[in-house]
């Protein structure tokens, strides 16, 4: 099906791609509904690997607006071995087809496995969190961050068309939050610099004082991306 032409349909609202995975729920929901308000059609991608690599190719198919990829985790797979991995190109093709895009550095602190059983054993010591009986979530640390916001990155200066960086400064998830078990600001820092210090000048990088799953971050969200459109 996703290698198929989209017929021409009379009236067809502009299509947004987003993506999202059970720790930006909150996040999504509230912007896809405002989006959806203003007459765009959003095609929602959990981010599980599949997901991300079908959102990717339907952008560079040419049939997409502007991209709203605020859950970015697939990245955390492919740094860390994890089962979700989208590829080394994951956030490439908005870049390429040079459509508006958002950029967060969403759910990026957490990798992702099988059951708990699966988790490699370089990995046992690390912050696991069984999240149900077949997936165990592995949050990142340092290092690990430093490289996503490199990717991140790299994908803003390869755009070819208005992209904006939007930072949740307290927390890139639902787990990542005060009193939470993956709240890292050191983690989460790393991620962050990483990508304002390679970033070209003019690019904007916005920072928001509160977590992701904030309504005033949806909201911000939201307008950044109406705007750049």
């Amino acid at each position: 099906m996703v290698t198929q032409a989209v017929p021409e349909a009379a009236g067809s609202k502009p299509l947004i791609t987003a993506s999202m995975f059970g720790n930006t729920t909150t996040c999504l929901n509230r912007a896809r509904e405002a989006l959806e308000k203003q007459g765009y059609e959003v095609l929602v991608f959990h981010a599980t690997g599949t997901g991300g690599k079908t959102m990717e190719s339907l952008i560079a198919s040419g049939y997409i607006t502007a991209s709203f990829d605020i859950t970015t985790t697939e990245l955390a797979d492919e740094v860390c071995g994890g089962v979700f991995s989208a590829g080394p190109d994951r956030l490439l093709a908005a870049s390429s087809a040079g459509i508006p895009t958002l950029l967060v550095p969403g759910c990026v602190d957490m990798c992702n496995f099988w059951g708990i059983d699966t988790v490699p054993e370089k990995y046992r010591g690390r912050n696991l969190c069984q999240w149900n009986p077949n997936v165990t979530l592995m949050r990142t640390n340092v290092e690990e961050n430093e490289v996503m916001g490199r990717m991140i990155g790299r994908a803003a200066n390869e755009a070819r068309g208005p992209v904006t960086v939007l930072l949740p400064l307290m927390g890139v998830s639902m787990l990542d939050s005060p009193a939470n078990m993956y709240w890292d600001p050191q983690a989460d820092a790393a991620c962050f610099n990483a990508i304002k210090a390679g970033l070209k000048p003019g690019i904007p990088v916005i920072e928001l004082d509160c977590n992701i799953n904030d309504p005033q971050f949806a909201d911000r969200a939201v307008e950044l991306l109406l705007g750049m459109m």
